[in-house]
């Protein structure tokens, strides 16, 4: 159980998405919905109505040196997003 929420996501569109009581985390890619549930429950002491996830693909990156073109990777990631119960809330800060 240890280890299902790497780090909360925080962009523009997520922050907007608070006000419905949806939040996202950043998760293994090997996590499957119930685990994550238990996890946010178990953590924020919140009540999980729904989770959406999805994979996020690896971008490819390209380096141009004088030693010449290095190419790579980006990790692909999982996100979830979770609905929580009304009146229920998430402080990514508070509960470090």
């Amino acid at each position: 159980m240890t280890g299902i929420l790497k780090r909360p996501i925080v962009t523009e569109k997520i922050t907007g998405l608070q006000e419905e009581r949806q939040y996202a985390f950043e998760v293994p890619t090997d996590a499957n919905k119930i685990q994550i549930a238990r996890a946010i429950e178990k953590k924020f002491k919140v009540k999980v109505l729904s989770i959406r996830t999805s994979v996020v693909k690896g971008k490819r990156k390209t380096q141009l040196t004088r030693r010449g073109r290095f190419e790579g990777r980006t990790n692909t990631w999982k996100k979830a997003i979770v609905t929580l119960k009304e009146g229920d809330k998430i402080d990514y800060f508070e509960n470090v």
